[in-house]
């Protein structure tokens, strides 16, 4: 699939740094690797790494009959304070190794758990991001990690809880934190790299952000946003707007901003938002589990809005999945059918375009297509998949996203590091003993 369009007999090559180098549409000359069908691999834009060894574990209604966000937060709260730099190592590298199963390429690291128990910094301040990085190394996924400022507990600046103080730094240590996390990437390879992320308005002073501007520099700059019913009353009774509306009136954003969620906002906060080219990171697997919301889609694109995807809290890791979800989403709310397509598009090709532009601008990644320039992220799919039998052009796309899994992925490339061969890491055995080991042993602890 190349920006022209669906094409047959194409010669990709790339260079030892994993950047495309040709694109040949008539090729003379045999290729090392033969596929039947290639994509372009999207930006997994959002993720809490160490939060899929929660996955399965929150599903139990408490004595509450309004069980929500909230309690689960309570519980991803107890859960963390049992997390070791060893532990975060070993899921962080699992996670990675179901992201390139599943045909992302690049994994953005939303990453705030900084701190020993108790809040404790470690003696090297950037301790979890070298072990996310040493996963990267393990995985070979590309990586944007963007380490979070997080100080407080609420809009009026209330002190961090208990299970929050793992994530706490005032805004003077998170500027050295950040700059340890930036050093760290010397060891990966020359596609990886840095953003920033404020956590929400409600973990951040209004003050700070300036600075954090200023710090983020051209890099992504990402934030949780009107995700939640509460956070929305919250800052609406402290700050006097609503979230989207706060944050679009006094901060700067711009097409180098992803907010998260959004799936509290008014029709004309949709519009205005939309107008600033920032790009939304949808989670829709999370989002159904938490009971978030349904994000308007629909007029968001219609306003030129950018889309994203990404797996947060990785509950189950499944490009096609989330895809689906978006969709279906969409057409439960309206009551409706194929709700995202065009009359030029079907609605699997329209949404994978838009997460793939969307994706790359909020990694700040050259990737997202098929060309000279580009990172080698590359999806193979099993053309002899029983679902693909006859389908030609955005079919094909169709069937991957709505009438299978990801098993339908054959090979990923990553910068040109072949991870996933016939549709399993090359790295899986070792990984999946290290995660169990990692379960195993929590398991005992809570």
């Amino acid at each position: 699939m190349l920006p022209s369009g669906w094409t047959k007999n194409v010669l990709i090559e790339f260079n030892e740094y994993g950047l495309i180098t040709n694109v040949s549409l008539k090729p003379n000359e045999a290729a090392q690797k033969t596929v039947g069908i290639l994509l372009p691999s999207p930006v997994n834009v959002h993720s809490h790494s160490f939060q899929r060894a929660m996955a399965g574990l929150t599903e139990s209604r408490g004595p509450n009959p309004t069980d929500s966000f909230w309690t689960w937060r309570k519980l991803m709260f107890r859960f963390l304070n049992q997390l070791t730099p060893e532990h975060i190592e070993k899921i962080c590298a699992f996670v990675q190794m179901e992201m390139l199963e599943a045909g992302y390429a690049t994994n953005v690291e939303f990453h705030y758990l900084h701190h020993q128990p108790g809040g404790t910094p470690y003696e090297q301040l950037a301790e979890m991001t070298n072990r996310i990085v040493a996963a990267t190394l393990s995985s070979g996924i590309g990586l944007t990690i963007l380490p979070v400022h997080y100080q407080y507990g609420g809009c009026n600046k209330s002190k961090l809880g208990e299970g929050q103080i793992r994530f706490g730094n005032t805004l003077e240590r998170f500027s050295l934190l950040l700059e340890e996390c930036r050093k760290s990437l010397k060891f990966l390879p020359k596609d990886s790299n840095s953003g920033l992320a404020a956590h929400s308005l409600r973990a951040v002073g209004q003050e700070d952000f300036p600075e954090l501007v200023t710090l983020a520099g051209n890099s992504p700059m990402h934030m949780h946003l009107a995700e939640q019913v509460a956070e929305v009353e919250e800052v609406l009774e402290v700050w006097g707007k609503r979230p989207a509306e706060w944050a679009v009136e006094n901060l700067p954003i711009n097409s180098q901003w992803c907010l998260i969620h959004c799936t509290q906002m008014l029709p004309h906060e949709v519009k205005v938002l939309a107008a600033t080219g920032a790009i939304v990171g949808l989670c829709p697997i999370t989002e159904s589990n938490l009971g978030d919301g349904i994000f308007d889609g629909l007029n968001w694109l219609k306003n030129g809005g950018t889309l994203a995807i990404g797996s947060d809290s990785n509950i189950r890791i499944s490009l096609s999945e989330e895809i689906r979800t978006l969709e279906y989403s969409q057409r439960l709310r309206d009551k409706s059918r194929a709700s995202l397509a065009t009359e030029d598009k079907s609605t699997a090709r329209r949404i994978f375009d838009e997460i793939l532009t969307g994706g790359a601008k909020a990694a700040n990644r050259k990737t997202g297509e098929i060309k000279v320039g580009k990172w080698a992220d590359l999806i193979s799919l099993d053309e002899n998949h029983t679902n693909l039998i006859q389908a030609e052009g955005d079919t094909i796309l169709d069937c991957f996203i709505f009438s299978s899994d990801d098993n339908m992925v054959k090979d990923v490339w990553s910068a040109g590091r072949h991870q996933v061969k016939n549709g399993q890491h090359i790295n899986r055995e070792n990984i999946i003993c290290d995660y169990s080991k990692v379960i195993r042993e929590l398991g005992e602890l809570i």
